[in-house]
């Protein structure tokens, strides 16, 4: 029997039948498909990714080995940004490279204010807001206050819960599993505020000397203080008449401990340690900027660890 005649026989139920399965599995292959979330920082996309698991697909823009101040976004950015569903990012100025980027990209749901745009900055108290007119004599001092708000742990358990809240917006159809994630994020998050108890211990009360203001927000949370830096200003290089001052100053409080990131000239730095008989410690200040910190966890963890141990060692 020729194909033509098959057909003729099939009744209309079967090509209604055929259609709807066609349809159940393209709106299942849909359904499926990973949400594309687009960071600005490498840690804002591990806690994407420990709240999103396999639901979501995660890339960042700025390499963590870099200031984040200053980021060259790629033209593979661009596109990335395009592609996203939704776009996290620090809000307030730390990435003054964000709206150009935007821009480029012209995905209008990742603009500010958009369905497709998360701020994670919204719900924490920022530090050192300034109370007073800012000008540019004063170095590069951010308008809302320090943004780097991430380094202190229960901010990171605040972002957590923001990003599980907007996943369960844009995708509510896997809400439990972002809920369930984000307890398991939560409680790993206790149990390490219980190992690092008698980190705090160690720290609290400390003055640390640091090459910029990035660290306010873990000093808060870990108790120490850091009120002299190697840049007489923000984000001017350190000066020999600085760098005198802070030998001076790291003998007459007797400050064992010179805290900066990888991304920072360690000549400076280094030359002022071996000077003063301080230990120059290098920390991170996002996920994956050393392999020791490969994720949110594990950089607040290494932190802690590193300077607590300077903070012990014998002269």
């Amino acid at each position: 029997m020729k194909t033509k005649e098959i057909t003729r026989l099939l009744p209309a139920s079967f090509f209604l039948a055929v259609a709807m399965t066609i349809f159940v599995i393209v709106s299942q292959a849909s359904a499926a498909q990973p949400l594309r979330v687009v960071t600005t920082l490498s840690t804002f996309a591990d806690l994407v990714k420990q709240v999103g698991g396999d639901d979501v697909e995660v890339a960042y823009v700025a390499p963590p080995k870099f200031n984040p101040h200053f980021i060259e976004a790629r033209p593979s950015d661009v596109l990335k940004i395009k592609k996203a569903d939704l776009f996290v990012h620090a809000g307030l100025d730390l990435e003054a490279w964000r709206d150009p980027l935007l821009d480029a990209a012209g995905n209008p749901n990742a603009f500010p204010g958009q369905s497709g745009s998360l701020d994670l900055s919204k719900g924490i108290a920022l530090l050192e807001v300034p109370d007073k007119p800012l000008n540019r004599l004063m170095g590069d001092i951010h308008l809302y206050g320090n943004p780097h708000y991430w380094l202190d742990p229960e901010n990171g358990r605040l972002m957590a819960k923001t990003i599980c809240d907007k996943l369960c917006e844009m995708d509510p159809a896997h809400c439990d599993p972002y809920h369930a994630r984000l307890e398991s994020f939560l409680k790993k998050l206790d149990q390490k505020e219980t190992e690092w108890k008698p980190l705090l211990a160690v720290l609290h009360g400390k003055e640390l000397l640091a090459y910029h203001n990035e660290w306010p927000y873990l000093a808060s949370y870990a108790g120490f203080e850091t009120r002299q830096f190697l840049e007489p200003k923000p984000g001017i290089p350190p000066s020999p008449k600085q760098l005198a001052f802070l030998q001076n100053y790291i003998a007459q409080k007797q400050i064992k401990a010179i805290i900066q990131p990888t991304y920072y000239p360690k000549d400076n730095s280094g030359r002022l340690a071996q000077r003063t008989g301080a230990r120059l410690v290098v920390i991170c200040q996002n996920v994956g900027e050393l392999p020791q910190a490969s994720d949110y966890l594990l950089m607040i963890d290494y932190d802690l660890r590193q300077i607590a141990a300077t903070m012990e060692a014998k002269p």
